[in-house]
């Protein structure tokens, strides 16, 4: 049964979308059956895994809408273990058409449902809002990854997505965890990314993970390549943070080794 994680934040520019991406290249490389969902009308998530929506009969439009198979609208990546089910600036939509449907924060969790146990991990990339299309995801998730940039505004909006959290899991869905704050664009050199460093372990203890997304070139330049930082460079300090959590979040979700899956 495959492990969902939402990447969510509010806050734009923090690296969501580069670290779901990433993230999901890191786990798929280790072994692990990875499907990424980009709920993102932007379509960022899809770019960068290198898939064109507009060359996709189905999008995760279809999905919330229409009640389309994950199945049919995942399309396959340059990476043997890694599918992406593509979003296409028609998802801006869904906002508005769902506002009135019944059970419409439910859509996203039934159609994973049906296709759950053909993969290790499931990760959503959410929009930075807290709309009905990042609703569905968090009533779909079992846990929440929150990436936080190193500067000065990194706690702002942190308290509204925390109370979020806490109402998701009342009225719709009691499982959903924190599974960890992402700490990313960090600059070691710079005094005040150390000091937000030090506020946000202040705050969340050991909920913050050990891995630290650097400020890194090769991670805003692999994305104009359609390509996750592992295939654009492996070497890079990014690429190498995300494999590090990547070993942190199978240690904490206990995902079993990936040697099984030549069993399947």
């Amino acid at each position: 049964m495959g492990h969902v994680i939402s990447v969510s934040n509010q806050k734009g520019g923090v690296g969501k979308t580069t670290s779901a991406v990433n993230l999901a290249a890191s786990l798929a490389v280790a072994g692990y059956r990875t499907l990424l969902i980009d709920m993102d009308p932007q379509g960022n998530a899809t770019s960068g895994v290198g898939v064109n929506a507009r060359a996709c009969r189905h999008t995760v439009y279809d999905v919330l809408m229409r009640g389309a198979d994950l199945d049919l609208v995942a399309c396959a990546t340059e990476m043997e273990r890694l599918a992406v089910a593509p979003s296409h600036v028609d998802l801006v939509g869904a906002e508005v058409e769902l506002v009135n449907e019944a059970g419409r924060e439910l859509r996203l969790k039934e159609a994973i449902g049906r296709v759950r146990d053909r993969y290790d991990y499931i990760l959503l990339d959410c929009p930075p809002s807290l709309g009905i299309v990042t609703l569905n995801a968090l009533t779909a998730a079992d846990s929440v990854v929150v990436p936080v940039q190193c500067e000065y505004y990194a706690l702002e909006g942190l308290g509204q997505l925390t109370k979020t959290i806490d109402l998701v899991r009342r009225h719709l869905n009691p499982q959903l965890a924190l599974l960890g704050v992402l700490l990313t664009m960090a600059d070691r050199r710079n005094n005040l990314c150390r000091q937000v460093m030090t506020e946000v372990r202040r705050h969340f203890g050991a909920k913050v993970f050990e891995a630290v997304i650097p400020r890194n070139i090769t991670l805003a330049e692999a994305p104009s390549h359609g390509r996750p930082i592992l295939l654009y460079n492996i070497a890079s300090n990014g690429a190498q943070a995300y494999l590090a959590l990547a070993g942190e979040i199978v240690a904490r979700t206990g995902a079993r080794p990936a040697l099984s899956h030549a069993a399947r």
